[in-house]
C-alpha cells in the first residue's frame, strides 16, 4: 500500500465529516430569542440562573440570547426571565410552590404567566399548559428562586382582617334607624 493512498482516505473521511456536520447541527434546536428584563443584571438573577435545571418535565433546556433567561422544549413550552420590577399588591391569585409565592395570570390561557411575589427583582415564568402543567414547571424553578430571600409574602383576606368573613358596614343587622 502506498503512502499516498492513506492521506487521500483521511482527506475523504475529513471531507465527509465536515459535510455531515451541518446536518447534525440542523437537528439541534435553535436559540430562543427573548428580551432581557430591565434588571436582568441583578446579582439575585445570577444566583437563580446558575441553579436552573437542564430539564423540566422531560423538556430539555435550550440556549437563549438574553441575560437571565431560559427556555425548555422545542418549541419553547416554558420560558423564564429574571429581573422584572417587583409587583405590588395584586388581585391575581397567589400560589405557593415549595416556599416561593407566585402570582398567576390566566388571562392568556392555556398560556399561563407566573410572577414571583415578595422577591426582588421578580422572576417571570410563562408556561404552555398544553405541553406541561404549571406546577410541574414551577417546582424545579422554585428550587432555584428559593436561593434568594423573600422580602414579603402573599396574604389572604383572612390574614389581613384576622379571620372570619369580610362584610361592609351596610351588610350588618338593621339598627332600627329609619
Amino acid at each position: 500500500m502506498s503512502t499516498r493512498s492513506r492521506p487521500a482516505r483521511v482527506r475523504r473521511a475529513s471531507v465527509a465529516l465536515i459535510a455531515s456536520a451541518p446536518l447534525a447541527l440542523a437537528a439541534c434546536a435553535g436559540t430562543v430569542n427573548l428580551e432581557p428584563a430591565p434588571e436582568s443584571n441583578a446579582y439575585a438573577c445570577a444566583e437563580i440562573s446558575v441553579r436552573l435545571p437542564d430539564e423540566i418535565a422531560g423538556l430539555d433546556r435550550r440556549t437563549t440570547n438574553a441575560q437571565a433567561t431560559a427556555a425548555w422544549g422545542d418549541p419553547a413550552a416554558v420560558i423564564y426571565r429574571c429581573g422584572l420590577p417587583a409587583p405590588g399588591p395584586s388581585e391575581l391569585p397567589c400560589v405557593t410552590v415549595d416556599g416561593v409565592d407566585w402570582l398567576l395570570d390566566e388571562s392568556d390561557a392555556p398560556r399561563y404567566v407566573f410572577t414571583t411575589y415578595g422577591r426582588e427583582p421578580a422572576t417571570e415564568v410563562i408556561v404552555d399548559d398544553d405541553v406541561v402543567r404549571g406546577p410541574d414547571a414551577l417546582r424545579p424553578i422554585s428550587a432555584a428562586v428559593a436561593s434568594t430571600e423573600p422580602t414579603s409574602q402573599c396574604l389572604a383576606a383572612t390574614d389581613v382582617f384576622g379571620g372570619g368573613s369580610v362584610t361592609s358596614e351596610d351588610d350588618g343587622a338593621d339598627s332600627g334607624d329609619e
